[in-house]
């Protein structure tokens, strides 16, 4: 068990979706509502730190920040404070023991701040949503939007490591799998326009930014399963996207669903048969809390070892890039001590899981080798 966890603890993990940090000050109402999925202001009768994630921070951040593990609240807050967010950040990163993260730019910036904050190389990821609607924003007509947009996804994405989609979000998964026709995209581009280019819903400009995503050939991720209360949880379910997936197959493009819960099972099997397909847990493993190790073998039971990534999904507080590595080191340890310990792994395998789930996974899907800084 002690080689078996200091061999996971010495894995320098590549966090492959990620978000940037809040830079400014938080009051309790702020800190507590990066606590939680809702967009909704939390009830006077209860509080965030009443749930698995708020224990979970009370456990293994405190000591973080000089505290005893389960301090109150009151506590935790006024050594935020005390120390200033620069340190927090600063402390909370470095202890994750993250070697890179890959951050979605979607919900603005960070890739600056997080890089200074942890002093690891960061990579973009561009959300493909978020540039559709900047070019529509720019006074393109309709028939001019596919080229611009086009255009618009080479420049941005020149740099980056990888290209995701919301779509689960704005629609679901039950789209047609097929990439739309041109006509069919200008009269949609055309009414969109016409109503000021709003928040990007329509499935046929949906569906024509996914597929222009998957001809730009970078990996594509796809949020998957439980996320923000504006998507419709059934309708995320990636067992949808079967079609999709057998549609993208011959492109040579890798797809990596993120986060997955409840359906992880569901997205364990498509990495099973399809060579393409990744996934991860990342979001459940935070929200999920002292039951993160429930979800991450079963996250195990079916697919490849080599199909599996890491991620933390963090956004706005360090708390989450600590916690998502603190919980999924802890995970990996029990799950994998309990197939070593029962004579069903040797222990060489579990440590190069970990470390194909941890590290290697991500460095070979996005390219990240030893000349990628």
């Amino acid at each position: 068990m002690e080689e078996l966890r200091a061999g996971v603890e010495d894995v320098a993990l590549v966090d492959h979706h990620a978000h940037g940090v809040v830079p400014g000050e938080l009051d309790r109402a702020g800190f507590e509502s990066l606590l939680t999925e809702s967009d909704a202001p939390i009830p006077g009768w209860m509080t965030q730190f009443d749930s698995p994630l708020g224990f979970a921070v009370r456990r293994w951040c405190a000591p973080v920040l000089g505290l005893e593990p389960h301090a109150s609240p009151e506590e935790y807050l006024a050594a935020r404070v005390s120390l200033g967010v620069a340190e927090v950040s600063r402390r909370l990163l470095a202890a994750s023991g993250a070697g890179r993260f890959l951050v979605d730019t979607g919900l603005g910036g960070g890739i600056a701040e997080l890089a200074e904050a942890s002093g690891k190389p960061v990579h973009e990821v561009v959300r493909l949503e978020s540039v559709l609607e900047d070019v529509g924003r720019s006074g393109v007509s309709a028939a001019e939007l596919p080229a611009r947009f086009q255009e618009e996804l080479s420049r941005r994405t020149a740099f980056a490591v990888g290209i995701k989609s919301i779509i689960a979000y704005r629609f679901g998964f039950g789209f047609d799998p097929r990439p739309p026709g041109s006509a069919e995209v200008v009269r949609a581009a055309g009414s969109w326009l016409r109503d000021g280019a709003p928040r990007v819903a329509d499935p046929v400009l949906l569906r024509f930014a996914l597929w222009a995503g998957v001809e730009r050939g970078l990996p594509l991720q796809l949020h998957a399963g439980f996320g923000d209360p504006d998507l419709d949880l059934h309708r995320c379910d990636p067992l949808l996207l079967t079609g999709f997936l057998r549609e993208v197959a011959p492109r040579g493009v890798d797809v990596l669903l993120l986060h997955c819960y409840p359906f992880h099972r569901n997205a364990a099997y498509l990495a099973q048969v399809f060579p393409h397909v990744h996934f991860d847990v990342g979001l459940a493993i935070n929200h999920t809390g002292a039951r993160a190790t429930a979800v991450l073998a079963e996250s195990l039971e079916l697919a490849p070892f080599a199909k599996v990534l890491y991620s933390s999904d963090a956004w706005g507080l360090p708390e989450l890039h600590h916690l998502g590595a603190r919980l999924w080191r802890r995970g990996m340890t029990e799950v994998l001590s309990r197939h070593v310990d029962s004579g069903e792994w040797a222990l060489d395998d579990a440590l190069r899981v970990a470390r194909m789930i941890g590290r290697d996974n991500a460095e070979r899907v996005y390219g990240l080798g030893p000349g990628r800084c």
